[in-house]
């Protein structure tokens, strides 16, 4: 005789979550109610029955993560979070959408109490989730004993047509079924309908079949029968494999525009909102939830909380038995590094090196003392030189491993990255040829958004490839990079500076960090005669100094020897010149005004000189000797020459500068 009054309920709680987004949408007049209104039994099903959270400690560390890939639904999300008790009051979804709202038109990890992953671009959510799971996986294989078990939660993603249409989500993905992530769910919003209309107009394939091929777990159910999305759920946390399952609904269900993309993205309408009201026999205003609909939710706070508490004392059992592991696991997933002697942990350089190279002698290094560090390549790793010594590879039979193999998966890397540092416990970092950060740009963005701390390590760094020609000699990248909020972009002159460059990265917790490295040997500068590299830290420094310096040379790269060499070429004709570093912008930006005054004066001509597009360097110089067309195939020495970066090239380009302002 209780099933009656349990039914009414779920039902009408299924409701709110719809009526809470259509109003939502309606009062903003933007966004998308369909997905919502056709989803809400399945996220209903998962919040409530499965879903292992605690609204009042979003935080958490064993908590259950729930990845809204389909971003544009970011009123269900706000529902859920709402009626499940998170800091997010009524008041914010009245204000969706609005300045200064909690309730932003797309998910914001951050900015949102419950927000785990900044999601929008498809593909992006459910392929940073495989990060997550990876975290989650790597951390229970590596701290979990017979008896005592504290890392143990699910990924759960909700993803539309179109995540699965975006190839970044078949690359990770594909990962997840090879690395047998089995505690990673996604639910998918199989509902035919796309912006254009129906999905068939271009998506036609059998994506079930695709994930069998992956190695996931794929399941079928229609999107109301809750009973159904229940069991498919518990076989899904039965299955070693990652699960995804096909949940058939209908886009916009109760309202007029249901099956029709026309409740994609705009709002219902005052008269179709309406008709949904009395469709699905939802007998109030816009926004107001009945009370006893609040407490069906809110009973996820006491379960929540219990579920922590739980976890906690676990924990202090666990530290108990295994004092060292616990107190390793609570310092990596708050994000504090060990104390670290950088000084002795820098090894020795001399004579030339690629600072790809170096880059690898300074992970060889750094494994040992920090061993949360996790590294990997998109295929590249004897190029990228990301292997530190006594890093062994992840695999599904070896799952404490540190290296991750992608394959030639760049996208999937970028996103897989930052799902890793997102979790907490690993500091990730990826490597790939510069001239293929293209392919990873919408990643490195969301990092940069999100304010992840994800390394990415870009080798091959200019025209001075060589051979492989313009196809891989990369030309506007730095500038473009560069171009990104938030993101800091490193190119170290030498090994030294390399080193640096490591330690500026691994210490930033504010969003990701490029390291940018040449494939040819460079001079391992001799810092007896020069400024020390740990100027590097503040971004650019006075590397060469001469008294009454006339002018500028300012460099990034291999084109700080460049500089070098010219300077010695200007100092035989009577022309002192003064050489700056200038590796990172974006941290020589962070210091005080008077120290960057102090470093590049306005007083005095400066020539910028870089093998990379000048675009930019108008903010620190007055010429610039870049190169804003692309390179050639040859030996890189004969690249350099005909492209005119030679030290005689940077010295005539400085008394042209010196000549010019003369006339001015």
């Amino acid at each position: 005789m209780e099933t009656a009054p349990l039914l009414h309920t779920q039902t009408q709680a299924i409701n709110a979550i719809r009526m809470l987004a259509a109003d939502a949408v309606e009062q903003a007049k933007s966004g998308h109610p369909g997905m919502p209104l056709g989803m809400a039994p399945a996220a209903y099903v998962l919040w409530t029955q499965f879903l292992r959270h605690n609204p009042t400690n979003p935080h958490w560390p064993d908590r259950d993560r729930f990845v809204l890939s389909a971003g544009h639904g970011s009123m269900l999300l706000y529902a859920l979070l709402h009626l499940s008790g998170y800091d997010l009051p009524l008041d914010e979804l009245r204000r969706f959408r609005q300045w200064g709202s909690a309730t932003p038109g797309h998910p914001e990890h951050g900015h949102t109490p419950g927000v785990e992953v900044t999601t929008g671009p498809l593909g992006q959510g459910i392929s940073t989730a495989v990060g997550l799971a990876l975290a989650e996986h790597k951390l229970a294989a590596e701290f979990n004993r017979p008896g005592h078990t504290v890392v143990n939660h699910y990924t759960y993603v909700l993803a539309s047509d179109g995540d699965l249409m975006e190839g970044v989500s078949g690359e990770a993905c594909s990962l997840a079924g090879h690395w047998r992530l089995g505690k990673l769910i996604v639910l998918w919003d199989d509902n035919h309908i796309s912006i254009d209309g129906p999905t068939h107009l271009a998506f036609t394939e059998d994506v079930l079949r695709r994930y069998e091929a992956y190695g996931w777990h794929c399941s079928r159910v229609d999107g109301a029968d809750t009973a159904a999305i229940v069991q498919a759920l518990r076989a899904a946390q039965a299955d070693p494999r990652p699960s995804i399952i096909a949940v058939r609904t209908v886009i916009g269900a109760g309202s007029p525009k249901a099956g029709s993309h026309k409740v994609h993205g705009e709002p219902l309408g005052p008269e179709a909102l309406e008709a949904t009201r009395q469709n699905l026999g939802w007998a109030h205003p816009p926004f107001e939830i009945p009370t006893e609909i609040y407490a069906h939710f809110r009973e996820a706070v006491g379960r929540g909380q219990r579920l922590e508490a739980d976890w906690k004392a676990r924990m202090a059992r666990y530290a108990e038995a295994y004092p060292q592991e616990a107190r390793e696991l609570k310092r990596r997933l708050q994000g504090e590094l060990p104390p670290l002697e950088w000084e002795k942990l820098i090894p020795g350089f001399s004579g030339k090196i690629a600072t790809r190279a170096a880059s690898g002698k300074v992970l060889d290094a750094l494994a040992p003392a920090l061993p949360e560090l996790l590294g990997g390549s998109a295929d590249l790793t004897p190029s990228n030189n990301t292997q530190a010594q006594g890093m062994h590879s992840f695999s599904p039979e070896n799952p404490t491993g540190r290296y991750l193999h992608y394959g030639v998966r760049e996208h999937g890397m970028g996103a897989i990255l930052n799902g890793l540092n997102l979790h907490g416990g690993y500091r990730a970092y990826g490597g790939t040829f510069f001239v293929f950060s293209d392919y990873m740009r919408p990643a490195i963005r969301l990092a940069a958004l999100m304010g992840t701390p994800s390394i990415f390590v870009f080798t091959h760094d200019s025209i001075a490839i060589g051979e492989d020609g313009p196809t891989h000699q990369p030309i506007e990248h730095l500038a473009s990079l560069r171009a990104m909020p938030n993101l800091w972009v490193i190119r170290p002159a030498d090994a030294l500076e390399t080193a640096y460059a490591w330690r500026l990265a691994l210490e930033r917790k504010e969003g990701p960090t490029a390291l940018v490295l040449t494939r040819q040997a460079v001079p391992v500068l001799e810092r007896d005669t020069l400024a020390g590299a740990e100027g590097s830290l503040k971004g650019g420094y006075v590397l060469s100094e001469r008294p009454n310096a006339k002018a500028v040379i300012v460099a990034t790269g291999s084109e700080v020897a460049l500089a070098l060499e010219a300077q010695k070429l200007l100092e035989q004709e009577g022309i002192p010149v003064r050489v700056v570093s200038l590796p990172c912008w974006e941290a020589f930006e962070a210091q005080p005004p008077s120290y960057r005054e102090a470093v590049l004066p306005r007083h005095l001509p400066t020539l910028a000189v870089e093998a990379g597009a000048s675009l930019g360097w108008e903010r620190y110089a007055d010429a610039v000797l870049g190169l804003d067309h692309f390179g050639a195939s040859a030996p890189y020495p004969a690249v350099y020459e005909n492209l005119g970066f030679r030290a005689r090239s940077v010295a005539q380009a400085l008394l042209q500068l010196l000549a010019e302002q003369m006339e001015g």
